[in-house]
């Protein structure tokens, strides 16, 4: 087994687990990984993936940071919803009771998102919690509008074809079958770049197809209606932007798009051959950006007095780590 694999297939063990109530009631899993005074990240993952997606940088970050990381509603251990719980608004709740949940009052963080979690940091954008506690905002990978019309994926000429074709797409409700070579191609072709080493498109595998198929369906749904082209606009902390060269899911057009309406942009990375799942394809990237943000954004010794969460039982409540 290869270093990379290793690194990919076990997963970093969190210092505490919570189990958070979000506006609607439902449940949101969040780890808490590393020093509990040390300077905050949040990260958000994107479409069918989960915490593990963000292991390289949680490995890396958890060494001198305090790294919160939550699985989106249907994702990973948090339940799918109820009927109604599949929305931009409830993505903003949830994140919205992550923060609150892990953060002292006042407390900053850099929050970073990939794909739907950067599109939840959109749909936050005016929310008092991510207005209390982003000190900087980390997009990667991701669109605010258009998703299906941009979109790359299905390999014709852009219109209206194309476009019915990439939101039945998004919305298929076929399973997506086993991890094997044929689906791995699969999946490499539509999120990862032709470059994308064998472990990494492995480890994106076996992340996505873990993905509840109810879940995949319902949030494919929302993603071919979505429209946060007013949530970037009131995204008004430093926001850098990260796309891959390559991103069939989400083009650079729309990093681009993002970097150009920000109110306060801190410009566009462009990540050459790169595809869509850039936090595992370019880990270290993509954790350089985040390290620079906390070392420019986020006040030394700024980390909260007291165990994240407590003092918190109306949102949040402590699970057993295994």
């Amino acid at each position: 087994m290869s270093r990379l694999l290793h690194r990919y297939s076990v997963p970093p063990v969190p210092d505490a687990e919570l189990a958070v109530r979000s506006a609607d009631g439902e449940r949101v899993h969040v780890e808490l990984h590393g020093p509990e005074g040390a300077p905050a990240v949040v990260l958000a993952h994107g479409w069918t993936c989960n915490t593990r997606f963000w292991d390289a940088q949680i490995r890396d970050l958890a060494v001198d940071h305090r790294v919160i990381a939550y699985d989106q509603r249907g994702h990973g251990l948090s339940p799918e919803p109820g009927p109604g719980g599949y929305s931009t608004d409830a993505l903003a709740d949830d994140l919205e009771a992550v923060l609150t949940a892990t953060l002292d009052p006042g407390r900053k963080a850099v929050i970073a998102g990939h794909s739907m979690g950067g599109m939840t940091v959109m749909a936050a954008a005016a929310r008092p919690a991510l207005r209390e506690h982003a000190a900087a905002v980390l997009l990667c990978s991701t669109g605010s509008t258009r998703l299906t019309a941009e979109a790359l994926v299905v390999p014709i000429r852009a219109g209206a074809l194309r476009t019915r074709i990439t939101t039945a797409v998004l919305g298929a409700k076929a399973p997506l079958g086993p991890v094997n070579p044929v689906t791995k191609k699969v999946l490499k072709y539509a999120t990862m770049g032709a470059g994308s080493a064998p472990d990494r498109v492995d480890a994106c595998a076996r992340i996505v197809h873990a993905c509840p198929r109810r879940a995949r369906v319902a949030w494919g749904h929302v993603l071919a209606e979505l429209d946060l082209a007013a949530g970037v606009r009131e995204l008004r902390v430093p926001t850098a932007v990260i796309a891959g060269t390559d991103d069939r899911l989400t083009p650079p057009v729309h990093a681009r798009a993002i970097a150009d309406a920000l109110p306060v942009g801190l410009g566009l990375t462009e990540l050459a051959g790169m595809g869509h799942m850039t936090p595992v394809e370019a880990p270290e990237a993509v954790t350089a950006k985040i390290r620079e943000l906390v070392t420019r954004y986020v006040a030394e010794g700024a980390g909260a007095r007291g165990t994240a969460g407590q003092g918190k039982a109306a949102t949040a409540e402590k699970e057993d780590v295994a």
